[in-house]
């Protein structure tokens, strides 16, 4: 896969206040609000979008996003997206740079607010939908079916220090992985034939092992595509019915 990134001196162009967070010659990470204007820089540069991240939520990196996407989107498919968060990120680049159709859930108020904002923003067309709890029953339509239903689900087992809001990270059970298996029981009945689902995760063995395995059980065949972004290895686990 082709390496895509931006180096410092071009988000620099883009955001010259970002030049105060550079200690060393490096910009310092670290820092919440030099995170959140070096991700918008490469949102902008690197796939032309406008993001505005909430002030107290993920700040989702554009480019591991996008790779997890390249992992299962062709082009044209009709997705569904199960908590888009307040950026919404992944369902405007599935819109935009994949042509899909795209539906996506949020159960957050302001971050639904600013995933509306966003969308509009970038003016891509997506179907976003308030969550009050539901995952897919008895928030989408009955007979709706997607080719693919993506996530980046909640996976720690406990709330979180940190930024990370309890919507955001607690995904439940032993090693985080109640949400997930929710997801992908539901997702059976809003599957076209052929199609799949498509979850973002971390590289922790116990909760991939956790989910693979009732998985199977649920008669999905998995694959697994590990991937480096940045620093940190992610996984794009692929569940075909």
């Amino acid at each position: 896969m082709k390496i895509i990134g931006l180096k410092i001196e071009e988000a620099l162009k883009i955001f010259p206040e970002l030049q105060k967070y550079i200690k060393n010659g490096k910009l310092d990470f670290s820092n919440r609000e030099a995170r959140i204007l070096y991700n918008k820089a490469v949102a902008k540069a690197v796939f032309d979008l406008k993001i505005e991240y909430h002030p107290k939520g993920l700040i989702t990196p554009p480019i591991s996003r996008y790779i997890f996407l390249k992992t299962f989107l062709r082009g044209g498919e009709k997705a569904l997206e199960i908590g888009t968060g307040h950026s919404a990120l992944m369902a405007i680049m599935a819109t935009k740079l994949f042509n899909c159709e795209v539906w996506a859930t949020e159960i957050d108020e302001e971050f639904f607010g600013y995933a509306k904002r966003n969308i509009e923003c970038n003016k891509v067309q997506v179907n976003l939908i308030k969550s009050k709890g539901q995952i897919i029953k008895g928030l989408i339509p009955e007979g709706e079916k997607f080719d693919v239903i993506f996530s980046a689900p909640p996976y720690y087992e406990k709330p979180t220090k940190g930024v990370l809001t309890p919507i955001e990270a607690v995904g439940g059970g032993k090693y985080g992985e109640k949400f997930s298996l929710k997801l992908l029981s539901e997702a059976k009945d809003y599957l076209k034939p052929k199609g799949k689902v498509a979850l973002f995760l971390p590289d922790k063995a116990p909760l991939l092992n956790a989910i693979t395995q009732e998985a199977e059980k649920m008669g999905y065949k998995i694959r697994d595509i590990k991937f480096k972004a940045g620093t940190r290895w992610r996984h794009s686990l692929i569940l075909m019915t």
